[in-house]
C-alpha cells in the first residue's frame, strides 16, 4: 500500500508520460458569473496542461482560451474517502481553468464544450452542453433553493428528483455548507462514496441508498449558473501541524486572538514589517475561506470580496451575506471544547481554547458588512427589483438545533480559585446582542425584502413575519439533526445567566404549516417541518408566478412520486 498516495501522484506527474495514457477532466465544465452577453466557464483537472479551451457557438466554431491557476490549499488525509489515503494531511495538486465566453445573444443558448491538453499532448474533452448569458428582466425563471449538501446521503437523490420533476432550472442558489471540510479535495471532486459536491450537481454521482437504489444527481450546473453563500463548513481553521484536516477545520479562533499573538511575535515572524506577511500570518493563525474563494467565480463587493455580494439575475436582486459562525458541540461534559465551555484539561493553556461559537464576519451596525448592506439596500438595483431575496447560512428563525444560542460573539466568563487559577470557563450569548434578530432582520424588513433563505439545521421549515417577510430554511438532504417541538429538547445549559430555548423557534415566530400536504406524526397530526433521514425536500422559486414551491421525496420508496407539499407567494 502506498501510504503517501497523493505525494506519489505529484511525483509521478513530473515523469515523462506516454501518449497512450488517458487524460481526463476532474469535473465537467460549469457556468459562473453570467454577464449581459457573457458567462464564465470553469472546470478542473489534476494536471496543469499546456492549453485549455472552450469551443462554443452554433457549430462550436468560436474559441475562448482559459486561464489556469492551481488551488493553493487542497489536500487529502487519513479521513479522505479515496483509494489508499495518505496517513496525514498531504497536498493534492488541482488546477482550475476559467474562460470567458462573450458575444452571447440575449435569451439565446449556444453549444459549448471544453478541451484540456496535457503536457504530453494527450487531450481530455467534455461532452457538448449549452450556455446562456444573464437573462433579461421579465423572463420567467425557475430557481433551485438548496443547502447543506456536505456529501449527505440524500443529496444525489434530491437533485435527481429536481431534474425529473421540473426539468432544467435557470439558476441554483446554495446557501452554504457545500462540503464538510473545505480543504479536502475529494469532498469537492471524487469522494469514493459517490456523492461529492460537483458530481452530484453534474449528474455524475453514484450514491447508493439503503434501499439499494443508486442515484446519479443531475446535470444541472453545466447548463445553469450557481451562486453560493459561505457556511461554517467552507471555513478552515488554523493552519497547523494538526493530525487531520477535520482537526484543522475545527481549530478556528477569532481574528482578534491571532492579532494579539502576532503582536507578541511580530519582530520574529516579520522582521521586514511586511503587510503581506502580517496578513498571511494572522489568517493562517485564525481561519480562512481560501479554497472556497479559489473554486468559485462570484460577484464581489468592495469590502467583502467574494464573501458577501449582490447581483441582479432577471427580475431578482440577490444579496448574499457572510453570516455564519464556528460550530461547537453543545455538550457540557468536562472534555467538551464547546459552545458553552472550554475543556477542563485546557483551562490553563489558552493556545488550546476554542473561544466558544464565535462569529467569522460581523453583521452588527458599524461593521464593514453592515455598512455595505445599508448601501446596497438603498441602491436602484435593489429598490427597483421585482423580487428582493437575501440569503445567508445561519438561521434567523428555526426549529433546529443550530438556532441556539443567540447569534452573537460569546461572552467569556472565567471562574478562579483563591490562588487565581482558572477552574472553569463558560460562554454566554446575550439575546439582546443577537446580530441577526436585533440588527439584520429589522434592516431587511424596513427595506422590503420578500424572502430570506438560509440553512444550517438540516431541515425544512418556514416562517412569516408580521410585515409579510418570508423566512425559508430548506436544507433537508439527509443526516437531519431534528426539529425541536413538544417533548424533544435541545441540549442547552440550564444554570447559566442567560436562558436558552430548549424547544420551538428562539426567534419567536411560529412555524407555518405546509399549505398543501404536510407530513404527519404517528398520531396523525400535521407537522410544520420535515426533519428526516429518509425523506428529502427541495424548493423552487418560479418568477413568473412569484411562488415558492416545496417538494418532498421518500427515498425508502424509490418508485413513489415526488409530492408538492407547500407553496406560498412573494407577491
Amino acid at each position: 500500500m502506498m501510504v503517501f498516495w497523493f505525494v506519489a501522484i505529484a511525483l509521478f506527474s513530473l515523469l515523462p508520460m506516454t501518449m497512450t495514457s488517458t487524460a481526463t477532466l476532474l469535473t465537467d465544465p460549469f457556468l459562473q458569473l453570467p454577464g449581459d452577453s457573457s458567462v464564465q466557464i470553469v472546470w478542473f483537472t489534476e494536471f496543469e496542461g499546456t492549453r485549455h479551451t472552450v469551443n462554443y457557438g452554433k457549430d462550436l466554431e468560436r474559441t475562448a482560451i482559459a486561464k489556469t491557476t492551481q488551488l493553493s490549499r487542497t489536500q487529502e488525509d487519513q479521513n479522505s474517502n479515496i483509494p489508499n489515503p495518505p496517513s496525514r494531511p498531504t497536498a493534492r495538486p488541482i488546477w482550475r481553468h476559467e474562460a470567458e465566453v462573450t458575444g452571447i445573444p440575449k435569451n439565446k443558448r449556444l453549444l459549448y464544450r471544453v478541451t484540456s491538453v496535457r503536457a504530453d499532448g494527450a487531450t481530455a474533452t467534455s461532452e457538448v452542453f449549452t450556455l446562456a448569458a444573464k437573462p433579461a428582466s421579465g423572463r420567467a425563471l425557475k430557481v433551485l433553493l438548496t443547502s447543506d449538501h456536505q456529501l449527505k446521503p440524500m443529496v444525489a437523490a434530491n437533485l435527481q428528483k429536481v431534474k425529473e420533476t421540473v426539468g432544467q432550472v435557470d439558476l441554483v442558489l446554495v446557501v452554504g455548507d457545500l462540503i464538510n471540510v473545505a480543504d479536502r479535495a475529494s469532498e469537492w471532486f471524487d469522494d469514493a462514496a459517490g456523492g461529492a459536491f460537483f458530481p452530484a450537481l453534474q449528474g455524475r454521482a453514484h450514491y447508493q441508498m439503503k434501499s439499494g437504489t443508486q442515484y446519479t444527481g443531475a446535470p444541472i450546473i453545466q447548463y445553469t449558473p450557481m451562486y453560493t453563500a459561505i457556511g461554517n463548513h467552507e471555513v478552515m481553521g488554523r493552519v497547523s501541524t494538526r493530525n487531520t484536516l477535520n482537526e484543522q477545520y475545527g481549530d478556528a479562533v477569532p481574528r482578534a486572538i491571532a492579532e494579539q499573538q502576532y503582536a507578541q511575535q511580530a519582530a520574529t515572524v516579520n522582521p521586514t514589517n511586511s503587510s503581506v506577511v502580517r496578513d498571511t500570518w494572522i489568517k493562517n493563525g485564525s481561519f480562512n475561506t481560501d479554497t472556497y474563494e479559489e473554486i468559485f467565480s462570484l460577484p464581489t463587493s468592495p469590502s467583502g470580496a467574494k464573501r458577501y455580494y449582490a447581483v441582479t439575475f432577471g427580475d431578482i436582486r440577490l444579496i448574499t451575506l457572510y453570516v455564519t459562525n464556528v460550530w461547537r458541540t453543545p455538550s457540557l461534559d468536562d472534555d467538551a471544547r464547546g459552545k458553552y465551555r472550554e475543556r477542563q484539561a485546557d483551562l490553563n493553556t489558552p493556545e488550546n481554547w476554542g473561544f466558544g461559537q464565535h462569529i467569522f464576519e460581523a453583521i452588527a451596525p458599524g461593521s464593514p458588512q453592515y455598512v455595505w448592506l445599508q448601501q446596497e439596500l438603498q441602491s436602484p438595483e435593489f429598490q427597483q427589483a421585482k423580487y428582493k431575496i437575501v440569503m445567508f447560512h445561519h438561521p434567523p428563525h428555526s426549529l433546529g438545533e443550530n438556532s441556539v444560542p443567540a447569534y452573537t460573539d460569546p461572552v467569556q466568563i472565567a471562574k478562579r480559585d483563591a490562588t487565581g487559577t482558572i477552574t472553569a470557563i463558560r460562554y454566554e450569548y446575550p439575546p439582546a446582542q443577537d446580530q441577526i434578530l436585533q440588527d439584520l432582520v429589522p434592516l431587511l424588513e424596513q427595506a422590503g425584502v420578500q424572502l430570506v433563505f438560509y440553512g444550517h439545521s438540516h431541515l425544512w421549515n418556514r416562517f412569516v413575519s408580521p410585515s409579510r417577510m418570508h423566512f425559508l430554511e430548506t436544507s433537508n438532504v439527509g443526516n437531519s439533526y431534528g426539529a425541536f417541538l413538544g417533548e424533544k429538547q435541545r441540549s442547552i445549559p440550564t444554570n447559566f445567566q442567560e436562558a436558552y430555548a430548549a424547544t420551538g423557534n428562539p426567534g419567536g415566530l411560529e412555524p407555518v404549516m405546509p399549505t398543501i400536504a404536510p407530513l404527519r406524526n404517528e398520531s396523525g397530526q400535521p407537522l410544520p417541518y420535515i426533519a428526516s433521514n429518509d425523506i428529502t425536500a427541495f424548493s423552487l422559486l418560479d418568477t413568473e408566478t412569484g411562488s415558492v414551491s416545496s417538494y418532498y421525496f421518500d427515498t425508502r420508496q424509490p418508485n413513489s412520486d415526488v409530492i408538492k407539499f407547500d407553496e406560498f407567494s412573494l407577491r
